[in-house]
């Protein structure tokens, strides 16, 4: 079963009932409610919402993905649940004794198909990408030669075809503003399922930024960047140079984790796809298996 995405950009009123979500509107005053089991992620978007204690610890015991948004909203912040998994101090002690070129092996596999993964939506560009596939198949164990790095600054310069100085930047002009908002989306989806299989996603396997409490979530999310780039590119070539994040932007960016990806040979959305990921990473760290299941495009 796909969890759902909720997002709630109005003033209300969130409290629990019988294992529900139930939403108040503050505006026409409509009561609705879901069951919180069919909830993955959450996001709430206005200052007025108000949301009580017990739905924030029911949201949390059900390892909802719970997304908080600024006064220019954007995502600033997220709740995660501590106890994802029965076996979660054996995974936990796992993830802590990998060795480094464990580590490396595995950053290598990731950068590889995200530089393919990102060559695949350039070649939908029609843009040539002989380049990046050789770049993809000569990355060495950690990344050594930084072919992520020399990959990005050929794809970053052609997927926005009206955009020709396009730059990669957090804080840069549109459709950066779309790209964070996609991202949050993903991180949120592939911490969720982290904790799910029970690994702390403040240890990751190439960021190791101190400030950041989501290291690995930040590292196994690399290869499915590109299926966040294919929407906001959609959303480029329909509105062009408006790129304003309005209401409908945001609706299809929270499509993001039903759309469809290939993953081990099989067409999955990309929700249960990071599921199948995360669950590879264990055993990776167990030295069950030695390759971590990545996405490709269908």
């Amino acid at each position: 079963m796909i969890k759902r995405t909720l997002y709630f950009g109005n003033p209300a009123y969130l409290k629990t009932k019988d294992e529900q979500l139930v939403f108040q509107s503050e505006e026409t005053g409509e009561i609705k409610s879901l069951p919180i089991e069919d909830i993955g992620v959450l996001i709430l978007d206005h200052q007025q919402i108000t949301i009580t204690q017990a739905l924030i610890a029911k949201l949390l015991a059900n390892n909802v993905a719970f997304i908080t948004c600024d006064n220019s909203h954007h995502p600033t912040g997220m709740l995660l649940n501590l106890d994802g998994h029965t076996l979660q101090s054996a995974k936990f002690q796992a993830q802590v004794e990998a060795s480094i070129p464990l580590k490396k092996q595995l950053w290598q596999q990731t950068v590889g198909c995200k530089i393919n993964n990102q060559a695949a939506l350039l070649e939908t560009c029609r843009i040539p990408v002989k380049n990046m596939r050789n770049w993809a198949l000569e990355v060495k164990s950690g990344d050594s030669d930084n072919h992520e790095a020399v990959a990005a600054v050929y794809y970053w310069k052609n997927i926005f075809q009206i955009f020709p100085d396009f730059k990669r930047e957090r804080f840069g002009e549109p459709p950066n503003n779309l790209l964070n908002y996609g991202y949050a989306i993903l991180r949120a989806v592939v911490a969720r399922n982290l904790v799910a299989s029970g690994l702390l996603p403040t240890l990751g396997i190439f960021h190791k930024n101190q400030y950041n409490a989501y290291c690995l979530a930040d590292d196994i999310m690399e290869p499915y960047r590109p299926f966040v780039d294919k929407m906001v590119v959609n959303i480029v070539n329909l509105n062009g140079n408006f790129l304003e994040l309005t209401p409908n932007m945001k609706k299809d960016l929270l499509n993001i984790p039903a759309m469809d990806v290939k993953i081990n040979d099989e067409k999955s959305p990309l929700m249960v796809a990071v599921q199948k990921t995360t669950a590879s990473l264990v055993k990776c760290f167990e030295g069950k298996q030695r390759k971590i299941l990545y996405p490709e495009f269908v």
